[in-house]
């Protein structure tokens, strides 16, 4: 039967770039986000070319209600899932120094960016822990998709840089505690990527890549985190769980 995958905040930019590659395997798609199905029509009918079936979850994944309510949608439409891409997350609303950062801003992007998909793997491991049981054939695997600001200091937005260095942890500690069961677990790193999310930051960072920012001197794309995902699926790094990908056109490697 077709492996099921779960994008989430598989709707638009790096997201939808996994979920395309995804598509491209053949692989059948859960989507979720924040915005109403019937905003999403042509996104969802592109994905659906060549048969590959797509399944929408209006979900918030700050709220443990509506994790609950779209692992059921899940279950009730495709019965599996084989794959879980930890993608959904959100920037602050306004980008400030941290001596002035708010408590609220805080908040919101850790309940978006790490517990969300902290618990959301829970559940979903728990899942995939009594499907390996019945069908031990299966080869399920999570995937986190991160940041440079895991590692790479961004005073005006602490919030986002603390948030994705603790999903960068539970990629560890999901690892270790998944290896029992045969489930990896995987960190893809973005760095500097075309989307909506740096749409407003474009101008900085034209500047910068052109003053040498990146080895490789162009912006990365939605596409090139999604062809890392697609590899991690297909198996080709079986033996290599608790791994980060690094897709940020050399932009960390240290030099002189």
């Amino acid at each position: 039967m077709t492996r099921v995958a779960l994008v989430t905040g598989g709707t638009r930019g790096i997201g939808l770039g996994i979920a395309a590659s995804l598509g491209r395997e053949g692989i059948s798609l859960a989507l979720c986000g924040t915005r109403p199905e019937t905003d999403l029509d042509s996104t969802l009918s592109s994905l659906r070319t060549n048969g590959v079936e797509v399944h929408y979850c209006k979900c918030d994944l700050s709220r443990p209600s509506e994790r609950a309510e779209m692992l059921d949608s899940i279950a009730s439409r495709f019965g599996r899932l084989d794959i879980l891409v930890n993608n959904a997350g959100v920037a602050p609303l306004e980008r400030k120094d941290i001596l002035e950062a708010t408590e609220e801003s805080f908040e919101r992007v850790m309940q978006i960016n790490l517990r969300g998909p902290y618990f959301l793997t829970q559940s979903v491991a728990r899942w995939m822990i009594e499907q390996k049981e019945k069908f031990p054939e299966r080869s399920p695997c999570i995937i986190n998709i991160t940041s440079v600001s895991s590692t790479v200091a961004s005073i005006s937005r602490g919030e986002y840089c603390i948030s994705k260095a603790g999903l960068s942890m539970s990629t560890k500690l999901w690892a270790v505690r998944l290896a029992e069961y045969e489930i990896p677990v995987y960190e893809v790193r973005p760095g500097i990527i075309r989307t909506d999310m740096t749409s407003g930051v474009v101008e900085k960072y034209d500047r910068l890549i052109e003053q040498g920012l990146l080895l490789q001197s162009r912006w990365g794309l939605p596409e090139d985190v999604g062809k890392a995902v697609a590899m991690l699926v297909r198996g080709s790094l079986s033996y290599s769980t608790g791994q980060v990908i690094m897709v940020d056109g050399g932009m960390t490697i240290d030099r002189l």
